[in-house]
């Protein structure tokens, strides 16, 4: 794999995470418990749609195939999306997408604090962006799932059903690839295992904030970093794209 051609893969798999974690939260618009937390989930999929769009033009430039943003974003097929298993997890409740967006964002930030270092200046440029509007996100999601943990017998009991659920993704974030290691090694990118010991470390302190206990180790999930889903994707983007594919080439 030459260095370009990793590096589009790299930034198509930060906008296909960002993409996708935003369509799961855009469909639970109307459904959160609060006006306020209504508000600001509807902001935070804002700011992954800001994202996705930024990376997404990012990897067109650099194809240099005259495709768009919008081509990425809703003319590929389920199989040519990299985000990771972890996002594609349906919402269930709302302990459920506390925890997903929690123990994604925990990682994402980290990512993106070592690529505003990164010697590629369009992705340090669009780190440095986003790691603002991330940190933001992971105070707020960090602040309910210790409220959710920390609260009544049910909140404590569901929430932490969730942790135990969703913990089997979260071994993908840490697993490097050759994408990974030829960014890595290229372009000064992230460094996953030490990634991997300050998110731990990280939720660790929150988990037992929330009066929670932190799953065993376990078998993990991995596959959508190259393209393999879980049965649920193929439900996400054939709504996200319904639109677009049944008026081609429309202007809106």
């Amino acid at each position: 794999m030459s260095r370009d051609e990793a590096v589009i893969a790299y930034v198509l798999r930060l906008a296909d995470n960002a993409l996708i974690l935003a369509q799961r939260m855009i469909e639970l618009v109307t459904a959160k418990p609060e006006l306020e937390e209504e508000l600001a989930n509807a902001n935070f999929a804002l700011d992954f749609i800001g994202q996705a769009r930024m990376l997404y033009s990012y990897a067109a430039e650099l194809e240099g195939a005259g495709r768009s943003e919008d081509d990425f974003a809703f003319m590929r097929d389920g199989n040519e999306f990299r985000n990771l298993l972890l996002i594609e997890q349906p919402n269930g409740h709302f302990g459920d997408s506390i925890v997903r967006q929690y123990l994604f964002e925990a990682f994402y930030v980290h990512q993106l604090d070592a690529l505003t270092r990164c010697k590629d200046q369009r992705i340090a440029e669009i780190a440095a962006r986003a790691i603002k509007e991330v940190r933001y996100h992971l105070r707020h999601i960090s602040h309910w799932l210790i409220r959710l943990g920390d609260g009544t017998d049910e909140s404590h009991q569901r929430v932490q059903a969730s942790l135990d659920e969703l913990w089997r993704f979260t071994g993908e974030m840490f697993v490097s690839d050759e994408v990974d290691v030829a960014i890595r090694d290229n372009l000064a990118g992230p460094d996953l295992e030490a990634i991997a010991a300050l998110w731990k470390r990280d939720v660790e302190d929150v988990i037992a904030e929330a009066t929670l206990q932190l799953p065993e180790d376990q078998w993990m999930a991995r596959g959508g970093k190259q393209g393999q889903h879980s049965e649920h994707f193929g439900f996400l983007i054939a709504e996200m794209q319904f639109l677009q594919r049944s008026y081609a080439g429309a202007s809106w």
